[in-house]
């Protein structure tokens, strides 16, 4: 019986040597965020009482790091390894892996499109349930200050938003000097101002709906949301083309690795 052999068959060094360093690259960026997500945890107290995890309301964006920083870690680490152990399973696994998440990305896409208004209801609702919990959290915090004034905008729909948050709500027995205010990060502010004044924000809804837009901004935050898209189209969809060039190019170098092996391996 005739059984065909390769002739020399090998594991290219160049594709090996590509698919190490690019896992390394990702390997130490999940390291990185991992790493930032601890110390963000540490410094609000978290790891040392880690029940504060539970009693956040809203959304923790130390979870996305970490997550995020979770699976770049694993993904890197398995082709790094892979590549340097000629370990097909490793590799079957990254490149698995990664082809299941760029299906998510393309579901996801083709789903919002779709599903336009139920995903507008979606981040509305996202929004506001962490306009309750704003006080809650640090990051948080920080998050929807820096979203409202990158945006230039207040609340999800209007500022009225924010009486949903029991430190800015009017009402007869709320007593805080943030009574019927809103986050300095809804404040006009004058660009020749070098000191950010938090207390901007302080009693501008107890005073007329119309001089509103005289202190702060008047546009919702999903407006400027559906404002900004338009107009930056190009700009998601050149990150997203990069994104998946980038996944499929970890696709091939795997693929093109498990193949050499298993000549490799078949040879002898």
């Amino acid at each position: 019986m005739y059984y065909y052999r390769y002739e020399s068959a090998e594991v290219s060094c160049c594709f090996k040597y590509l698919m190490f360093t690019y896992n390394i690259i990702f390997w130490l960026a999940g390291v990185a965020l991992i790493a930032a997500g601890f110390w963000a945890w540490s410094e609000k107290g978290v790891l040392s009482d880690l029940t504060q995890v539970t009693r956040l309301h809203g959304f923790d964006p130390v979870w996305l790091v970490l997550v995020v920083g979770g699976v770049t870690f694993i993904l890197g680490f398995a082709g790094c390894v892979g590549a340097l152990r000629e370990n097909i399973c490793l590799l079957k696994f990254f490149s698995g892996v990664i082809g299941f998440i760029f299906f998510l990305e393309l579901m996801a896409a083709v789903l919002a499109v779709v599903f336009q208004s139920q995903v507008k209801q979606w981040i509305n609702d996202f929004f506001l349930a962490n306009i309750r919990a704003y006080r809650d959290d640090i990051d948080l915090q920080n998050l929807i200050d820096s979203l409202q004034r990158m945006n230039q905008c207040c609340g999800a729909q209007e500022p009225k938003d924010w009486d949903l948050n029991n430190y800015f709500r009017c009402n007869g027995t709320h007593l805080t000097r943030e009574k019927c205010g809103v986050p300095f990060s809804c404040c006009i502010n004058d660009p020749a101002d070098s000191v950010v004044n938090t207390q901007c924000g302080y009693d501008v809804r107890s005073k007329s709906k119309g001089q509103w837009s005289d202190f702060i901004y008047t546009t919702g935050c999903m407006a400027a949301l559906e404002n900004w898209l338009p107009g930056n189209l190009y700009t998601v969809a050149i990150v997203f083309i990069i994104i998946s060039l980038l996944q499929m190019v970890g696709i091939y170098l795997a693929r093109t690795l498990i193949s050499d092996i298993e000549k490799v391996k078949f040879s002898y």
